[in-house]
């Protein structure tokens, strides 16, 4: 795969700006592309988010809302893998990503809840820097 992104400019344009993206390594990169056809296909975080699995709905019928929040069962089970494994790795290795983790843990929520945060975040950060065109910057938040 990675030779076949190398020999098309655009794929590989969108190759190195995903993988600038703190915690996407070559899979879920290349997992990426592929599933969303180089972004052709799925533009949108919160459409992509919904199709990997870690966007969250609320259970209602009606005007009463039945039960806790969850995830489409009806997701494709290999991105959602993959992007699991990313997001482990970009809670121990990206200082932003760890600080939010600790936060919300410390806020009372669970565990897995804020994982599946974390995946849906890189999700974006990963939808924005291909929509942008530029490579990920990190905030600074002092300025």
């Amino acid at each position: 795969m990675q030779q076949f992104i190398a020999k098309d400019g655009e794929l590989k344009r969108k190759y190195d700006l995903l993988t600038s993206v703190k915690g996407v390594g070559k899979v879920l990169a290349i997992s990426l592309l592929v599933y969303t056809q180089g972004f052709s296909r799925m533009e949108d975080g919160r459409k992509l988010a919904c199709y990997c699995g870690v966007a969250p709905f609320e259970y209602r019928s009606g005007t009463s809302v039945m039960g806790k929040t969850g995830v489409s069962k009806f997701a494709n089970k290999e991105l959602k893998q993959v992007l699991h494994m990313a997001a482990l790795s970009s809670i121990r290795n990206n200082g932003e990503m760890r600080t939010y983790f600790e936060r919300k843990v410390g806020e009372g929520k669970s565990k897995m809840s804020v994982l599946n945060a974390v995946r849906n975040k890189l999700l974006h950060q990963a939808v924005a820097v291909v929509k942008r065109g530029t490579p990920y910057e990190v905030r600074l938040n002092n300025i």
